[in-house]
């Protein structure tokens, strides 16, 4: 079993704070390399990818997937 680990993303966690407090989106923000924080239209295909034949042996990763968060 694979688990993908999303950076900062606009849902309803913590009450929607990234989604809907403008503050707390841009500090997250900055801390990516692509400047903004993700939506689900970025994680959704990278995890549908996973489940494609090409992917059969790629087993027991966590996979960050975080528009370069930390770098």
């Amino acid at each position: 079993m694979n688990t993908v680990a999303p950076g900062a993303i606009e849902t309803n966690v913590f009450g929607g704070a990234v989604r809907d407090i403008p503050e707390v989106s841009r500090f997250f923000a900055e801390m990516t390399a692509r400047g903004r924080v993700s939506v689900a239209d970025d994680i959704g295909p990278m995890i549908a990818s996973l489940l494609e034949p090409d992917n059969r042996w790629v087993t027991a990763q966590r996979i960050k997937a975080s528009g370069g968060h930390g770098v």
